[in-house]
């Protein structure tokens, strides 16, 4: 099967495509925070960003790709407010708790948006591996920095035991937002659920 990338942020050479980039992003936020992932579609996406049809599916060659890209966003934006101050706790395990608490509960206010990323990252296929994984680098980035804290250093390389604690707890994580967000727990078991894995592992 052959593999169609979106493009990213740094495949564009000017700032008028990266802004189109951005805009494309954002109307698709806009959609999903209002009806979901039905409410996404290529369309209305190339409508409320004001491109063209053809150029959206230049930038992006699904819908799919369109929403895990997004995804991939939101985590960008979480860990850029988290490297503005101090990720309070006295060990890995209460510093991860916190950031996986604050992105969850972020995520649930808008339960919309979190459902249709949700679903596209669980309907992603092969064709889509390049973005998910830049999600996975966000997502291993993010709690790289909780887990060194005051140690941690910009565009440092995780170590391995780094990146295998992030892979299964983004394993967990992902795993509870999806049983969220088709009913099957609460949001309380999923930060019950968050817990219980940092607990295992970090403890």
């Amino acid at each position: 099967m052959t593999t169609v990338s979106s493009l990213t942020y740094e495949d564009l050479g000017s700032a008028a495509q990266r802004d189109r980039r951005r805009r494309i992003l954002d109307a698709t936020v806009t959609l999903a925070s209002r009806g979901g992932f039905d409410a996404v579609q290529m369309r209305a996406v190339a409508d409320q960003a004001d491109v063209a049809l053809g150029t959206l599916y230049r930038y992006f060659p699904s819908k799919i790709h369109l929403l895990v890209s997004a995804l991939a966003q939101q985590f960008e934006e979480t860990e850029a407010t988290l490297g503005r101050r101090t990720i309070p706790g006295d060990d890995p395990a209460d510093r991860v708790t916190y950031v996986l608490t604050r992105a969850t509960r972020g995520l649930q206010r808008e339960p919309h948006l979190t459902e249709a990323l949700t679903r596209a990252f669980m309907f992603a296929d092969s064709t889509v591996s390049g973005e998910i994984r830049v999600v996975g680098r966000r997502l291993t980035s993010m709690l790289t920095r909780a887990l060194q804290g005051d140690q941690y250093v910009e565009d440092t390389e995780p170590t391995d035991r780094e990146i295998a604690v992030a892979r299964v707890i983004s394993d967990v994580w992902l795993a509870s937002l999806v049983a969220w967000v088709t009913g099957r727990i609460t949001a309380e078991q999923v930060t019950e659920r968050l817990e219980t894995a940092v607990e295992l592992i970090l403890r």
